[in-house]
């Protein structure tokens, strides 16, 4: 899938010192293939290394695409990443909390609001009591649990003000708690909750012993990377920029579609929508899925690739 492809042509790119595309990978999808490609490219992009801070340090792209969602609809628990961990034995919550702060004192996308300037929204890094996030002890039991926790899950961040981050603690016993460490998308993605629970349990153990964690500092933070995403895609004005020609090949390509589709729905289209969704169970057979893998190695594709396609069939 398309996380582990990018973490690939990284891997390719700083062990070779060359650059391979993602759309490499599923053309030439073998050893052997991709190979032979390393002849044919070029020298690699600009490192991402730490940069001079600005003032006003500007969003990345995914950062100002949710910032932007969230001026529009106002805060919400849409784009909420939830980490919940079921934690057995003693518990210390002075370490536990201790950990935390330290979780956001090494990450600095942890702790960074989004507020204007000039009506432009920057990254601001919050320092000192308020970088620390939210942390609520919650005696419960067992019975209201689940709905304590689908209650805490919907809290909504102000991006502008609120740091991304907050967590609590359901206590049900003195040897039975439950952890849930909610997160913005703007801060993180499901692929980070792994290493922010490896992060947390380091700095949970070093407080037990009553010391601070000691790892080592992270090479770049998110703010050098997008300063560099900047750098590398160029500016939206200058029409031979990376960022410019991707911009054209998505106008060029999208521009015949509508701007809704009309389908024969159950029910009318809201004039405001209502975000109202329901499940539709299916089953999805190892037959079919064997045939859905032939297929997508058949066309250099990935499964997820097919099944998209085979939406979008449907749709049209």
């Amino acid at each position: 899938h398309s996380l582990l492809a990018t973490r690939l042509t990284s891997r390719i790119r700083t062990t070779l010192n060359t650059e391979l595309t993602v759309r490499d990978l599923f053309e030439a999808p073998t050893v052997a293939t991709l190979a032979t490609r390393l002849h044919h490219t070029t020298g690699t992009r600009t490192p991402l290394t730490p940069r001079p801070r600005p003032d006003h340090i500007p969003l990345s792209p995914a950062q100002q695409r949710l910032w932007f969602l969230h001026q529009l609809e106002g805060p919400s628990a849409t784009y909420n990443v939830p980490l919940v961990l079921r934690l057995t034995g003693e518990l210390d919550t002075a370490a536990l909390r201790d950990a935390i702060h330290d979780l956001t004192d090494r990450h600095e996308t942890l702790r960074t609001v989004f507020p204007e300037y000039d009506g432009t929204p920057y990254q601001q890094v919050l320092h000192g009591d308020a970088a620390r996030p939210a942390i609520d002890i919650v005696p419960t039991d067992e019975d209201d649990l689940d709905a304590a926790v689908s209650q805490a899950v919907t809290h909504t961040f102000d991006l502008t003000r609120d740091v991304p981050l907050r967590a609590w603690v359901f206590t049900t016993a003195a040897d039975q708690h439950t952890l849930l460490i909610l997160a913005h998308h703007i801060a993180g993605d499901g692929w980070s909750m792994g290493p922010l629970a490896q992060d947390l349990a380091t700095a949970y153990a070093a407080r037990r012993d009553g010391t601070a964690p000691q790892w080592a500092p992270l090479p770049v933070q998110y703010a050098d990377y997008a300063l560099w995403q900047r750098e590398v895609l160029g500016d939206e004005s200058d029409p031979q920029s990376l960022i410019s020609r991707q911009i054209d090949y998505w106008r060029t390509t999208l521009t015949a579609l509508p701007d809704h589709l009309e389908l024969p729905t159950d029910r009318p289209r809201p004039a405001i929508a209502g975000h109202h969704g329901a499940g539709v169970p299916f089953v999805w057979d190892t037959e079919l899925h064997h045939g859905i893998t032939r297929l997508a190695r058949e066309h250099q594709a990935s499964v997820f690739m097919v099944v998209q396609t085979a939406l979008a069939t449907l749709l049209t």
